[in-house]
């Protein structure tokens, strides 16, 4: 009786949670429900406001230029990377393919560098004026708009999302900053991320690991903005909506985690084994806590990620997961600075490996709403300046830390 009653009550709280997405969803929403939209269609999005806005990138500049801290640091961390060289060149290939585990891939660390690389150009001109930073920016782009056809493998998908998080940002910091980005070369770069990118994480991934879903979702609303595709953007918010709360656990949603939506993970048995064989669930657990804390801090980087564009669009999604977000963060921050993991978590063995992931999160959290997070504050002002995990997240002490 136990179990049935376990099974009730995940499956109630499943359905509350998909009604509640589907207050405020987009049309095009896993379940194939119909929804309010997000934001109006004829809207137009703000620019640049994929990540990063104007009035932000505005404070960074004014920051650096009067030497200030944790910025400086930051931008000389930046500047002085291979990915802000002067000669960087890019090395595109018409086919990334990514298999999974230690087999060797064709492309994969090549495209996630040079987007990096790409996204970093932006960042250093919209700092420093410099337009030799913009050209550069453009030409590693177009390097890649000219050649890439698409992405194949079984990790196809999250390769495509890292990529196309780091496409985006650096495109949008770009475009609406600098002149000398040609008309063809433009145009060029957006046919490649609707045909090569955007089709591959549209739909996300419900059955894989959480953190593949959110960095879907990420890169779906970073291209969303730029191409302005509404319809994207709409898709990126209802599976925000849906992806999130069955990811990070809270105790208001009953003795088990929230199943994924459009998944089949929907029983006891199921939700164990995926949640990596925890069996006690606290306030700010994650799915992949139990199997290491980099994956987690991806989702919590990509989860913020998502809510900042958003909130530059004029869409509040912080508001709806904010106190899951601040106990997610402050769990992992508590137990990756070093506290002692209890026998009921994990059985007793966490691996401590988080990544720069806490920037964003942290300063929506503390500087715009002014909640107490103070694991999170001080995890990550022993970090500062986090700089790039090489793979979807770079520069954020730089572009958001205090930077509301």
């Amino acid at each position: 009786m136990g179990s049935v009653r376990r099974v009730l009550v995940m499956v109630l709280v499943a359905s509350l949670i998909g009604l509640s997405a589907a207050c405020g969803g987009s049309g095009s929403g896993s379940q194939g429900v119909a929804t309010e939209r997000a934001r109006p269609a004829e809207l137009a999005f703000e620019h640049p406001g994929v990540l990063v806005s104007k009035a932000q990138l505005d404070r960074v500049r004014a920051h650096v230029a009067a030497r200030e801290q944790p910025w400086l640091t930051a931008f000389q961390q930046m500047r002085d990377s291979k990915y802000g060289a002067g000669d960087y060149t890019a090395k595109p290939y018409a086919v990334v393919a990514c298999p999974p585990g230690t087999r060797p891939g064709q492309g994969c660390v090549e495209e996630r560098e040079d987007a990096i690389a790409a996204y970093t150009q932006a960042l250093l001109w919209n700092i420093t004026g410099d337009r030799a930073h913009a050209k550069k920016a453009v030409q590693i782009m177009d390097a890649w708009a000219r050649v890439i056809t698409r992405h194949t493998e079984s990790n196809a998908g999250l390769q495509t999302a890292w990529a196309a998080s780091s496409w985006a940002r650096a495109a949008e910091a770009v475009r609406y900053t600098y002149d000398g980005w040609t008309d063809g070369e433009l145009l060029r770069f957006e046919r490649m991320l609707r045909n090569a990118y955007l089709p591959q994480v549209r739909h996300g991934a419900a059955d894989f690991n959480g953190n593949w879903d959110l960095l879907m979702a990420d890169a779906t609303i970073s291209m969303a903005v730029f191409l302005d595709d509404h319809e994207s953007f709409e898709k990126a918010v209802t599976h925000f909506r849906t992806r999130v709360p069955a990811y990070f656990y809270l105790e208001s949603d009953g003795p088990l985690p929230v199943s994924p939506a459009g998944s089949d993970i929907n029983t006891p048995a199921k939700l164990q084994k995926y949640w990596f064989g925890q069996k006690t669930f606290a306030d700010g657990l994650s799915q992949e806590t139990c199997r290491n804390f980099k994956h987690a801090s991806y989702s919590l980087a990509a989860t913020a990620h998502i809510a900042e564009t958003a909130w530059h669009q004029g869409v509040d999604l912080y508001g709806e997961v904010k106190e899951r977000l601040r106990a997610a963060l402050e769990f992992h921050s508590k137990y990756q600075r070093g506290a002692k993991a209890p026998d009921w978590l994990c059985g007793g063995k966490v691996r401590r490996d988080m990544g720069p992931d806490t920037e964003v999160g942290l300063n929506h959290l503390r500087e715009r709403l002014k909640l107490a997070l103070p694991e999170t504050e001080r995890f990550t002002h022993e970090r500062r300046p986090e700089g790039t995990d090489d793979l979807f997240v770079a520069w954020e002490t730089l572009t958001h830390a205090e930077n509301a």
